[in-house]
């Protein structure tokens, strides 16, 4: 069973743009941009893998963690117990937005009981719907494949393939998954038919060059 975020931990799109060792309670933004690319990357990663996955809400519109809660509007009993206790768990639990405008972005009728953040509504599924690149688009394009797959899904182990340090590389069947997780582009063989990709790559006769932070998943079938 594959999760990377969920109800009491920092969303990953933001632990990810934050240096590593700050734990799961994480209370500054960092860099977005990164942490987004991160993000989709370990998503490909994750959906690749053997058994189950689980997706948080919100995580497929990429949503970051809310890390500047009013502490007069916090929710989270641990934040008020103390002792010892984090109780910054509220950031993960703002309500997602639907739409592009509203009092609570299409959350229920009025205002959520967690204050959404200015500029959310271009983060929304009616922002994102549609919107190739889109990081809604991705997960849903992901979630179709790996239905599709046979290879997904279901087994119990991988085949490594040799691979640059810092990269992780293997196949399943017919399906193949690179996942570069350094700072810099590397090229790799191309393992067929490009099924996606959670950034822009480009095909050489050289093989695949898969930029910094990104997932590339190939099929022979």
């Amino acid at each position: 069973t594959w999760v990377l975020s969920n109800h009491d931990v920092t969303r990953h799109a933001t632990r990810f743009a934050n240096p590593p060792g700050l734990g799961t309670q994480i209370r500054t933004a960092g860099d977005r941009a990164l942490g987004l690319r991160r993000a989709r990357a370990a998503t490909l990663l994750m959906l690749a893998l053997p058994g189950s996955a689980y997706v948080y809400q919100g995580e497929e519109l990429g949503l970051p963690d809310v890390v500047d809660l009013p502490d007069e509007v916090r929710q989270d009993p641990a934040y008020f117990r103390g002792a010892g206790q984090d109780g910054f768990r509220d950031g993960c639990r703002v309500p997602i937005p639907w739409t592009r405008e509203g009092s609570s972005y299409g959350f229920g009728g009025g205002g959520s009981w967690l204050p959404q953040p200015a500029g959310w509504g271009e983060l929304s599924v009616e922002a994102q719907t549609g919107v190739a690149g889109s990081t809604l688009e991705l997960y849903r394009a992901a979630l179709s494949a790996r239905r599709e797959q046979p290879a997904l899904g279901a087994g119990t182990g991988v085949e490594w393939l040799p691979a640059p340090e810092g990269v992780l590389a293997f196949r399943r069947g017919d399906f193949t998954c690179v996942a570069n997780t350094t700072g810099a582009p590397v090229t790799v063989p191309s393992y067929g038919r490009v099924l996606l990709a959670s950034g822009e790559i480009a095909e050489s006769a050289a093989g695949t060059e898969v930029p910094a932070d990104t997932t590339v998943w190939w099929t022979t079938a």
